[in-house]
């Protein structure tokens, strides 16, 4: 699907799953390398930065927008082709930060901020600029989920947290994967960007590269609170774990004498004291209490109950 947008003499085309037909008439309109427009029939592997003389191609992933909207995959592709006066953002899946952005792309107060209709490399700038503005927002929301962790864990819920954690830890995993390499993507845009936009759009790569940056510190925070979460999980329920063990050790320890006396009062002998006895039954049973009661106390004395 092809949907096309104006502002003035700036054009920008965003294609979903493109056709070999949309893309040909694209690659003839605007002039693209056959090389680069097989590109944006298929998704690609890796990010990557395409320097040419009248445009540059870039390819980033992003991790999905899970809480925003149900995605099937951990990851979404977008490819840019950016000349001076247009921009074809080509993607495989549905991404809302794109679906919100275009509804302000043809807004007048929007592109009149920042001088944002002179060249299409305002478009991109504010595009990635939303994107990760848009991912910082979904980090955020993995944050309360941690919160929620933490709450859970303190309530005795230790055993129910472990798979959320281990949610969490793929969630956070896939975030950082997909983004591991958009700093150096980023920073090899400026070479092109110069070129085409001038010397001045080196400030706005480098304001896209320091939200990107206060992301990524985000991510590495949050990826250390749910390490201290997991480990303050693992020992909580260690310990509980260990309790029961404990309880258990206890009360084979007190039924080890009960079933000691038991046999002996049970053996099949000629003279057996206490059990002619009128009350021996009492008796017994009265010995096996004392000594549940001795061993009892014993063990409130040492802490050991």
């Amino acid at each position: 699907m092809i949907t096309r947008y104006t502002h003035g003499d700036l054009v920008w085309i965003d294609l979903l799953s493109p056709t070999q037909e949309e893309v040909r008439d694209l690659m003839e309109e605007f002039s693209i390398d056959p090389l680069v427009a097989d590109e944006l029939l298929l998704p690609s592997t890796r990010n990557r930065v395409d320097p040419r003389d009248e445009y540059f191609y870039l390819v980033l992933h992003f991790p999905a927008f899970k809480h925003i909207h149900d995605m099937a995959h951990t990851m979404l592709e977008i490819d840019f082709v950016v000349g001076k006066k247009w921009i074809i953002t080509t993607r495989y899946d549905g991404i809302d930060p794109l679906h919100q952005f275009s509804k302000l792309f043809e807004v007048d107060s929007v592109l009149d901020r920042k001088n944002m209709a002179d060249h299409a490399g305002n478009v991109l700038y504010y595009m990635l600029f939303e994107l990760y503005r848009m991912l910082y927002d979904e980090l955020a929301h993995i944050e309360t989920r941690l919160d929620m962790v933490e709450d859970r864990i303190f309530e005795g819920l230790e055993r129910e947290m472990v798979a959320e954690l281990s949610r969490i830890s793929r969630d956070l995993l896939n975030y950082a994967q997909a983004l591991d390499s958009h700093h150096s993507m980023l920073q090899s845009l400026e070479t092109p960007g110069v070129a085409l936009f001038g010397y001045e759009y080196v400030r706005n790569i480098r304001t896209v590269i320091s939200e990107y940056e206060r992301l990524a510190a985000s991510i590495k925070s949050s990826r250390a609170s749910l390490l201290e979460l997991r480990e303050t999980n693992n020992s909580l329920l260690t310990t509980k774990q260990n309790e029961i063990m404990k309880t258990f050790t206890i009360m084979a320890f007190l039924m080890l004498p009960l079933s000691l006396i038991s046999s002996v009062f049970g053996m099949n002998v000629a003279l057996m004291p206490i059990v002619e006895h009128p009350f021996g039954f009492w008796i017994i049973v009265g010995i096996m209490l004392a000594v549940v009661a001795v061993f009892g106390a014993f063990f409130k004395h040492r802490d050991w109950l």
